[in-house]
């Protein structure tokens, strides 16, 4: 995705990018896709400010994002690694097993992983993350390589869509039948 960089949006977060190109979908009847707000419990509200000054968790929280996409329910989370290797620490069990819940209602779970070294963007279907997941908790590797990823789902603007993934869902749907 070196065209982020072309595009003067250098130092965006891919959750911004995510979400401009959500908002593109929806503009344009696509997708309607959220993001999900993590629930927090304020602890201390600054009485003049009326702000939040101290917060935790208040639960644990599913994905980043949920919506439907042409009538299909789709939900996925955004993550960044920094080097060729994804520790899957960094995809927590109560998110795999939201994930393998949503797959059994007829929706499609995936995640969309930046690896920000290369300035590469992939769509990771459900089934290879529950296939890395599996093989971590038998007591194989706790973590994939950009190496094993699928690279046919690359994931590249298109249109003013900077994160365009509905190809790339488009692609899974069409696998799985």
């Amino acid at each position: 995705m070196g065209t982020w960089n072309s595009r003067g949006l250098r130092g965006s977060t891919l959750e911004d990018l995510i979400n401009i190109s959500n908002d593109k979908y929806r503009q344009c009847n696509l997708a309607l896709i959220q993001k999900i707000p993590t629930p927090i419990k304020p602890m201390n509200i600054d009485s003049k400010s009326r702000r939040i000054t101290l917060a935790f968790f208040d639960q644990k929280s599913t994905v980043d994002y949920i919506g439907v996409v042409q009538g299909i329910p789709v939900c996925f989370d955004a993550k960044e690694c920094a080097s060729n290797t994804f520790p899957l620490q960094n995809i927590h069990p109560h998110q795999i097993e939201f994930m393998e819940e949503f797959e059994k209602q007829d929706g499609i779970a995936f995640i969309i992983l930046y690896f920000s070294n290369l300035e590469e963007c992939y769509y990771i279907p459900f089934s290879d993350i529950i296939r890395f997941w599996n093989r971590g908790q038998n007591g194989g590797r706790k973590s994939f390589t950009y190496e094993e990823i699928n690279k046919t789902f690359c994931i590249h603007s298109k249109n003013g869509i900077m994160v365009h993934y509905l190809e790339m869902l488009q692609k899974d749907i069409s696998q799985r039948e």
